[in-house]
């Protein structure tokens, strides 16, 4: 103890202490590849072999679902819940679980449950959802492995609907946790929680000029503020704001409008106290706390005292009932603005009767204001948001199933295509933003259609690149995109800058024929040529492979395509075929390390793609950028090699071309682009270049460059998982 008492520390700060520098604080522009990297083996506890979907046929649904449905109403001990019920809090749990995922970039969202995790743990938006986790523990500690938290999380939302008189649309299990926090989520570049609008917006006037990927307006937020834009009540601001984030998160207005209500038709507000006086958020908390956020040291901190957004009250009559009471109570009122006692705006009615408003949370004799927030107000303010409304307030058995499928889309979208969805309650319906793909034919020869495609006179550049751009579009955020389906002949990808319309539609028309008379999908004729060039060149470069293949795909009609929700997939930039649309504020290895992050790959296989793509001459447009080979068309490790020659200087010619010259001559040789040299400059990405560059490792090359291709074409294959 003697070091500890004269403050001398014992151990090595910065080797295994959150006190270490990363290397990005001394060198802000070094490329980070943790992104790549964020889920090591290292840090899931489960044993190797583990597999969720197993654990999950052991589970009891019914006794789980009984077990939910009992502790809406019990365990009311150290959380006392409003009104004896947790159904507000644990669909709020849900919601904000759920309520992340943008389409952008399809991250965020609760697949993961990522919940458990800073920084989402401790957004103020989530605020006392640390207490709907904890409540949840006892049921996950029964049973274990069989039911994930991230399962755990929606499906109390449903359950909480459920037992209050809603019939909910399905629930599909298999959300596979995360160990640890997602580092490829941009949240924005604010320092501090909720700093105003305007830092994220080029005029928050406008909301269509928020930054991209974000969908919520400020820091630490869900969706938008419920005061106004930077706290300032404008119902028809609001509207417009309201508008454009559920837009980013897949919603129409008639979904917005539904999942608005339904959210506030249960459940209430929490400000009646001082914001200021709660202790810091669970990931700052101390460590009595155990992992305990925002305690309020004011009487109980629950129940009627308890503040989680700053707003007090509920929205309805009767908030843990499922009824029409939010269109009724916005309709049926004329609404002023106060200030909640935490001193938040909020809208109260400036004339309701006693037998109207809720009753206090604790004492039934007691009746309390009804609130709604500007986004609230917006609802019956804004003409289109109006419209809807009033619809639904006519029409229960339309909101009733609006709302519902809403909410299963909105607890679902990040899940992907339904065949990743398990158990009794998935529904049979397919809906089209789950991408749905018919089964494909899994039985013919396909070394014959290999023979065809291979007399057809295609090159290996256009077959390599049109099965590359089928399947590039796959996202691992949101399980979206990728070659089943063949969607890249469909608009809006048969149209977009980055495919070559011209080369893809020659290719297409070689293909298809191929593909009607050998009784396949075009899908997996796509496949099928992709590999076969990718053969061609291993056999060009002295290597006789067969790259794997599965059959099955299906091909995707227009009816089973959402059309425009496709438009966030389209590539921008494309590092592996050495392209960009123009210039971004982002730089192209930065794009590159992105790209290949939805793509689900690691840096190694990053690596071997990009040179392989670059020696076999598949960059768009043909340009010959990065193609450091003397023998273009065959897969074998030159790139690498006359990266890292030292007979070679290199010389900026442009703000992203680069000249590669001798040495000593001075003699041109070739071009390069800031993707193809950051694996000469990056000491990580060098590492690779150099083990693949070196004289044993040419056939390690090739069968990498398979095993990661033959990755990237089968990203989609669900049902082979």
């Amino acid at each position: 103890m003697e070091n500890f008492k004269s403050g001398k520390c014992p151990v090595m700060h910065g080797g295994n202490t959150s006190a270490a520098l990363p290397v990005t604080n001394w060198w802000p522009n070094a490329l980070n590849l943790d992104i790549l990297h964020q889920h090591d083996n290292k840090t899931n506890p489960m044993d190797e072999g583990f597999s969720y979907h197993e654990e999950l046929k052991k589970l009891d649904v019914d006794a789980l679902k009984n077990d939910m449905t009992s502790l809406m109403t019990e365990s009311q001990d150290w959380w006392p819940a409003d009104w004896g019920h947790y159904g507000g809090l644990m669909i709020r749990m849900a919601w904000h679980a759920a309520g992340t995922y943008r389409t952008s970039d399809g991250r965020g969202g609760a697949s993961t449950g990522n919940q458990r995790f800073a920084p989402l743990n401790s957004w103020p938006d989530n605020g006392n959802l640390d207490k709907a986790r904890r409540l949840l523990w006892p049921i996950k500690k029964k049973y274990g492995n069989k039911v994930s938290w991230a399962d755990l999380f929606i499906l109390a939302g449903n359950i909480a609907y459920e037992s209050m008189g809603f019939k909910t649309f399905g629930f599909g299990f298999g959300r596979e946790d995360i160990w640890h926090p997602e580092k490829d989520v941009y949240w924005g570049a604010e320092k501090e929680w909720l700093a105003p609008s305007d830092e994220r917006y080029e005029d928050v006037e406008d909301p269509s000029t928020m930054e991209n990927p974000l969908a919520a307006v400020q820091m630490g937020l869900i969706y938008v503020n419920p005061e106004g834009v930077n706290g300032k009540p404008d119902p028809l601001k609001t509207a417009a704001q309201v508008r454009e984030t559920f837009a980013r998160m897949a919603m129409n207005d008639e979904e917005t409008v539904a999942l608005t209500a339904g959210g506030h038709t249960v459940g209430k507000a929490h400000g009646n106290g001082d914001a200021d006086i709660l202790g810091p958020e669970p990931e700052g908390a101390p460590i009595e706390h155990q992992g305990f956020g925002w305690i309020n040291p004011n009487k109980s901190g629950k129940g009627r005292h308890s503040v989680t957004s700053g707003l007090e009250g509920a929205w309805t009559t009767h908030p843990t009932k499922w009824d029409n009471g939010y269109f009724e109570m916005l309709f049926n009122h004329e609404w002023e603005l106060k200030k909640s006692p935490a001193g938040a705006w909020q809208w109260e009615p400036t004339d309701i009767k006693e037998e109207d408003m809720p009753v206090d949370v604790e004492d039934s004799s007691i009746h309390q204001n009804p609130i709604m927030t500007d986004a609230d107000m917006a609802m019956k303010m804004d003409p289109i948001y109006r419209e809807i409304s009033l619809k639904f307030k006519n029409d229960q058995e339309y909101f009733n199933d609006t709302f519902a499928r809403a909410w299963f889309k909105l607890t679902h979208r990040d899940m992907g295509p339904k065949n990743r969805y398990v158990g009794p309650f998935v529904p049979a319906e397919d809906l089209i933003w789950q991408d749905p793909v018919p089964a494909g034919n899994k039985n013919y020869d396909v070394s014959a259609v290999k023979e065809r495609i291979a007399a057809s006179g295609l090159s290996i550049s256009e077959m390599v690149s049109t099965a590359w751009d089928s399947a590039r579009t796959y996202r691992d955020s949101d399980k979206r995109g990728g070659a089943n389906g063949a969607r890249i002949r469909l608009a809006p990808q048969n149209n977009w800058e980055g495919n070559e319309p011209e080369r893809l539609s020659k290719v297409l028309t070689v293909l298809q024929p191929i593909a009607d008379s050998s009784n396949i999908s075009l899908a997996d004729a796509i496949v099928i040529a992709g590999n076969l060039g990718v053969e061609q060149a291993a056999k060009a470069a002295g290597y006789t492979i067969n790259v794997p293949f599965e059959a099955g795909r299906g091909d995707a009609t227009e009816e089973m395509t959402d059309a425009s929700s496709f438009e966030p997939l389209e590539p921008l930039a494309d590092g592996f075929r050495n392209w960009l649309k123009k210039d971004y504020v982002v730089s192209p290895e930065e794009l590159m390390l992105d790209h290949a992050q939805l793509l689900g790959l690691s840096a190694p296989e990053m690596a071997v793609l990009i040179a392989g793509m670059r020696v076999m001459g598949t960059n768009y447009g043909g340009t010959k950028h990065g193609v450091l080979t003397d023998n273009e068309g065959a897969l074998n490790n030159d790139f690498f090699v006359n990266l890292t020659d030292m007979d070679n200087t290199w010389k900026p010619v442009q703000s992203n071309l680069y000249e590669i010259r001798d040495r000593n001559s001075d003699e041109f040789k070739w071009t390069a682009t800031r993707v193809d040299l950051v694996f000469g400059s990056n000491s990580i990405l060098r590492s690779y270049a150099e083990m693949y560059a070196q004289d044993d490792s040419k056939e390690k090359f090739v069968k990498d460059f398979v095993q990661a291709w033959s990755k990237v074409m089968n990203n989609d294959r669900f049902d082979l998982q």
